[in-house]
């Protein structure tokens, strides 16, 4: 009998409602507060931001969020994406462990983020909102909102951080095929943009700098809305739809996780994947949740769990989260997708009750994990997902050195095609360990909001 190497799910087993961790969570989470009155945020603080909809799931309670026939309809397009199991690389490994990935670059855009691009668009264009503006690292969430953007008429305006700009002029492409605009960030279109570039002409950008663009072209214009592509319970929330699938792809391969594994720089996917089996934690399943991040920003590693501003101009409410403070600069790695300074607070509150654990590797061994599992499983992973693939790579090694079997399931979150530069530097030796800076660090801490 062969053996089964894809576990695919018919359309009709899309799930029909995202799961919403907060209603299992055993302890509440800290709420955000308004940067000005340092109370407890309320919807009309997010309404010069986000639609309604977004608003209301952003700060529900209920377990379970209907998923719009709409954005089903979308989602059809790639999902339920496929579970596959790893065989030829659990062979090349030698090892006991069975090795499983969700691999969500199927996606038209070649990642996760589409799961919360389509819904966020939707929600807007429902609202009559006509353009959206946002930030993106690698790139891969600013093709997935132009992606959206085109299928429901929206304008979308992207700040790409300038050194992933640099190094990903593809992504920019994709983007501008999809009838979006793409601008390096720090920009002059901006006051926040301008302000960095006046202290530091030659800046590489970061993500709480393009974000900071973004909200502020959103705020000062009423028929703009600003779209985030992590780091939210909304958004965590709208990727569930990758865990709820996984748990029935599991079943059907007749295997369940000792552990799940997930790249984390805002939070997105790991939240995707871990989120519903954190519920079958809390419930007590016997499971390991492990979220992996680079060295050069180590946020759930070595950041502090603390009340900070998720952009660097300090425009957006004041988030309780793991963080390396909101002006941290990460060093220029390409995993842009990973270059945040904080973590999603869900994600945050989830690793402060135990319910997760978290580790950190350098860019150079997560490629060549990379190319270990693009040599046996003929996918080569987008540089964030690299860092669960060593994780995996690295629990199956400990399971043939225990001489233990142990399943392994993480979450493949998207494809490299628009990052070879990166593979090319690696493979002529030209990709460079970037080390972490404490001084930097302690700098960026000590501009940490004083809460009492």
């Amino acid at each position: 009998m062969t053996e089964s190497t894809k576990y695919l799910l018919s359309e009709d087993r899309l799930p029909k409602a995202w799961y919403n961790l907060a209603a299992d969570l055993p302890v509440p989470l800290p709420p955000p507060l308004n940067p000005g009155t340092l109370k407890p945020l309320v919807a009309d603080d997010l309404a010069p931001i986000f639609p309604r909809a977004v608003i209301e799931q952003e700060m529900s309670a209920e377990r379970w969020i209907d998923i719009p026939e709409p954005v089903r309809e979308v989602y059809r397009l790639w999902r339920p994406s496929p579970l596959i199991r790893a065989r030829r690389l659990e062979r090349a490994l030698d090892t006991p462990a069975h090795i499983y990935f969700k691999y969500e670059g199927v996606s038209p855009a070649g990642s996760h983020k589409p799961n919360t691009s389509v819904p966020q668009a939707f929600y807007n264009q429902q609202e009559g909102v006509k353009k959206l503006a946002t930030e993106t690292g690698a790139g891969q969430w600013g093709c997935s909102l132009a992606f959206a953007g085109s299928l429901f008429g929206l304008e979308v305006q992207v700040f790409m951080v300038k050194v992933s700009f640099n190094q990903k002029p593809y992504r920019r492409a994709l983007m501008e095929t999809y009838g979006a605009t793409c601008i390096p960030s720090p920009s002059p279109l901006t006051e926040a943009g301008r302000a960095i570039l006046a202290r530091h002409p030659d800046s590489n950008g970061s993500l709480g700098i393009a974000i900071s663009e973004a909200v502020e072209v959103a705020i000062a214009h009423d028929d703009t809305k600003y779209a985030l592509g992590s780091v939210l319970n909304h958004v965590c929330l709208h990727q569930t739809v990758i865990g709820e699938e996984a748990l029935l792809q599991m079943e059907m391969a007749g295997d369940e996780p000792d552990v799940v594994i997930a790249c984390t720089g805002g939070g997105s996917n790991f939240a995707g994947l871990a989120f519903p089996y954190i519920r079958e934690k809390i419930k007590g399943r016997s499971i390991r949740i492990v979220g992996v991040e680079p060295h050069s920003c180590p946020t759930l590693t070595k950041g502090r769990y603390a009340y900070d501003f998720g952009d660097t101009a300090k425009l957006t409410p004041l988030m309780k989260m793991h963080t390396l403070g909101a002006t941290f600069m990460p060093p220029g790695s390409h995993s842009g997708g990973l270059r945040y300074h904080g973590m999603s607070p869900m994600v945050s509150h989830v690793k402060e009750l135990g319910l997760m654990e978290a580790r950190s590797y350098h860019q150079t061994e997560c490629f060549a994990a990379a190319l270990q599992f693009a040599r046996n499983e003929g996918i080569v992973p987008a540089p964030e997902s690299s860092h669960a693939v060593k994780a995996a790579i690295d629990e199956a090694l400990l399971a043939k050195a225990e001489g233990k079997a142990r399943t392994i399931l993480f979450n493949l979150s998207g494809h490299g095609h628009f990052d070879m530069q990166a593979y090319t530097d690696y493979l002529a030796g030209k990709l460079k360990d970037r080390v972490f800076d404490d001084s930097l660090l302690d700098e960026a801490l000590a501009d940490l909001p004083v809460i009492d």
